[in-house]
């Protein structure tokens, strides 16, 4: 019993996996240019993705609270992080002003067809994942709870 309850508290929570890759997956650009969530992994840094819409509450806090520390990231770990709207089309219009107001640096994808949640496997989103410098997935967690972001940190100092 113990063992379950364990196992549901780890699928509840933050879960590490073992190193993964991330898989090919073509989004767009604010502008709608078609490029390769590839092309940013494996791009010899740590690599940040952050799945969210700006209907979610818990996915624009959590882009919040990461922003007031990204700027240190940057310089302390060379980190960069896509931060992907899975907004439908009518939504997407949003998302240039949202994005504007909060004042986020991060690179904004789009994926209105929601083709990576199919194909990574996951939900619900803010779904978040950390990728090594190869692209490999090394760490993964949903949903947003505050201090998140410094459980990410502790994730990005092992790279």
């Amino acid at each position: 019993m113990k063992f379950l309850y364990t196992l549901a508290f780890l699928m509840t929570f933050s879960v590490i996996v073992s190193a993964q890759a991330i898989p090919d997956i073509n989004v767009k650009t604010l502008n709608g240019e078609t490029v390769r969530l590839l092309d940013y992994a494996e791009n010899d840094k740590p690599t940040i993705i952050s799945f969210w819409a700006t209907w979610c509450t818990p996915c624009k806090k959590e882009l919040d609270a990461i922003n007031d520390i990204y700027p240190d990231w940057v310089e302390d770990y060379g980190v960069e992080l896509l931060a992907i709207t899975v907004d439908d089309a009518r939504q997407l219009a949003k998302v240039k002003p949202l994005v504007a107001q909060k004042g986020w640096e991060y690179t904004i994808l789009s994926d209105m067809n929601k083709q990576s949640m199919q194909m990574m496997g996951f939900q619900t989103i803010p779904q978040t994942y950390l990728l090594d410098k190869s692209g490999n997935i090394v760490y993964t967690h949903s949903g947003y709870a505050p201090g998140d972001e410094y459980e990410l940190e502790d994730q990005l100092k092992k790279l």
